[in-house]
């Protein structure tokens, strides 16, 4: 079953590896070129419409900070719990966008202590359908459904939300504005859905890492958690202090229908 997953998640099941590549470059440049139009907010600037804000006591202040937010899509899976071992023991909070369909239906307890030991809660749909190429109705099932399955197992509903490939519009943007989830995409792929070789993947994400970024991972694929304690130690060295997302924008909050991009 697991291959299966994997394999839907790439993209069309009968597409090769290069044509998966291909496919999720090209939906990506989409969503920020202009066929798919809207506009993102950066981290910094979020921050900078918040300067009178003050933050909680003891927390990371990313306006001097050099932070970075470590976030992984389609979870939970088998290797989610060797995942939270290492977060645990590098002292690192991370931002999770979970899978509701034989993800968080099967993994309960992952979501349960993902929320637990302090990461973000999100969500990555239901059943990750494209959201640009669905109606506005089968989109809100998509974002209720997860939100729902989250709720009740974490006490909170999710407030953020990353859509599949990246893809997404104006129509998309105010359906989360109406549901109160912020989207979220990202500055640093190590397209790990194509390798499972985790020194590639360190270096990917090292040659890419930059203050205010938001590095997408996937704790499904089996080379991915393999490289995340050499990643975080090489990040460390360089400075940086990890956040979950709501951290990177603090003294800002989330503001829902909103797109935020490094």
């Amino acid at each position: 079953m697991l291959t299966r997953i994997k394999n839907r998640f790439r993209g069309v099941p009968v597409v090769p590896r290069a044509g998966v590549a291909v496919t999720a470059a090209l939906a990506l440049a989409l969503t920020v070129t202009g066929c798919t139009r809207y506009d993102t907010t950066s981290p910094s600037s979020a921050r900078a419409h918040a300067e009178e804000a003050s933050l909680p006591a003891g927390a990371v202040d990313c306006r001097k900070a050099k932070c970075i937010a470590l976030t992984f899509d389609a979870g939970p899976s088998e290797h989610s719990a060797r995942l939270l071992d290492i977060l645990k023991e590098k002292h690192v909070h991370a931002t999770f966008f979970l899978l509701g369909k034989r993800h968080i239906e099967r993994y309960p307890k992952l979501v349960e202590r993902m929320a637990a030991e302090g990461h973000e809660v999100a969500s990555h749909t239901w059943d990750h359908r494209i959201l640009t190429e669905i109606q506005p109705d089968e989109i809100r099932a998509e974002l209720n459904r997860p939100s729902a399955a989250i709720a009740r197992l974490t006490g909170h509903k999710p407030t953020l939300m990353r859509p599949p490939q990246g893809r997404t519009n104006k129509t998309v943007n105010d359906i989360c504005h109406d549901l109160g989830i912020s989207e979220v995409l990202w500055s640093v792929t190590a397209k790990d859905y194509l390798t499972k070789d985790s020194s590639l993947i360190r270096r990917r994400v090292l040659d890419q890492a930059g203050r205010d970024g938001i590095i997408l991972l996937h704790d499904i694929y089996d080379g991915t958690v393999p490289a995340v304690p050499s990643i975080i130690d090489a990040l460390k060295k360089r400075g940086y202090v990890f956040v979950t997302v709501p951290q990177l924008l603090a003294p800002a909050k989330p503001v829902p229908g909103t797109v935020y991009k490094p």
